[in-house]
């Protein structure tokens, strides 16, 4: 993806964007991820300066959901057409997320798209101590539970970075570097405005990010990745509505999956028109917020409102062949 310069247009002067490494997005939509990545530093920086505000502090807690899917996608399809643009993009959401960008590919891609929640899924979310769930303390515990597992992975393939590819390894120690200097910075200037403005929303949207997965998988059918094609698509719930255009698709869990490299604008037309009448009718919600007070909320209180789990379910298998 290294921009490659006209030489013909740059012998005979004319302007050539790309030979003067003019940074440009790959998709339009991204201008909507930029607006995202700039507005969160500015509302910090504002009530730095001018004081807490209610109505500003739920909009930057809403902001760190969006960082945080922006480096999702950042991971799956590069934002920009340049190296160095997209490597500035990198170090940008490493201050904004709070956490190095690199952790995505060994966690993400490598794990949970290439195993799709099934036993070698190492967050798979029914892979700890209380099995397949899909409650509130569940859904709060889930984050913690991940980190315990990720994190030695992590470990594992930084190892191997050092190893095997020493330039990887370094630039993932430089985000390591830039993020706890940040931290250790504003901790240095102010301590409580540190907490309440960055540090806080920060693993807000940490936590967020990896519950991310509970509500994409549990109860969901951890062993249907392996089926035929035109089976029912189980290993992954989707949710339509309002989440979608407010968080890049990201309720679209089911195309995510199948394109692992086709970027979030075109995963709406896929839903639609490949994936809506194939995916099993209990991985398909209206909407985020609805879905969480049923399943969470009136689900702690009476069977009625619980999902249940689809693995190794019945409901799920290819029906017996026709004679």
């Amino acid at each position: 993806m290294t921009p490659q310069s006209n030489q013909s247009g740059a012998a005979s002067g004319s302007f050539d964007p790309q030979h003067k490494r003019v940074p440009r997005l790959k998709y339009a939509r991204d201008w909507q991820s930029l607006l995202y990545m700039a507005a969160f530093p500015a509302l910090v920086i504002w009530q730095w300066l001018y004081g807490f505000s209610v109505a500003l502090y739920l909009i930057l807690l809403f902001l760190t959901l969006g960082i945080g899917v922006i480096h999702h996608n950042h991971t799956h399809v590069r934002m920009w057409h340049g190296k160095r643009a997209n490597r500035c993009t990198d170090m940008l959401i490493t201050l904004l997320q709070g956490h190095p960008t690199c952790v995505f590919f060994p966690t993400h891609v490598a794990n949970h798209h290439r195993y799709k929640h099934g036993e070698l899924d190492v967050a798979r979310t029914y892979r700890f101590a209380a099995g397949d769930t899909n409650t509130l303390p569940g859904y709060l515990l889930h984050p913690f539970q991940a980190i315990s597992v990720l994190y030695p992975a992590i470990y594992n393939w930084l190892g191997r970075m050092r190893r095997y590819y020493p330039g990887v390894w370094r630039y993932c120690i430089r985000q390591y570097v830039l993020w706890l200097l940040l931290w250790t910075t504003l901790l240095t200037l102010n301590p409580g405005k540190a907490l309440l403005f960055v540090i806080v929303p920060q693993l807000h949207g940490l936590h967020w990010l990896l519950a991310t997965n509970y509500l994409q998988h549990a109860h969901a059918d951890g062993a249907a990745q392996g089926r035929q094609a035109g089976s029912p698509i189980a290993f992954a719930r989707n949710f339509e509505g309002w989440v979608n255009p407010l968080l890049f698709n990201i309720g679209l869990h089911t195309a995510h999956h199948e394109h692992g490299r086709t970027h979030w604008s075109r995963l709406t037309q896929l839903h639609e028109q490949q994936y809506r009448s194939r995916t099993h009718p209990a991985m398909l919600e209206r909407g985020l917020a609805s879905y969480m007070i049923r399943t969470f909320i009136m689900g702690t209180f009476s069977q009625r409102y619980r999902s249940q789990s689809l693995m190794h379910s019945d409901a799920n298998r290819l029906p017996p062949p026709t004679t």
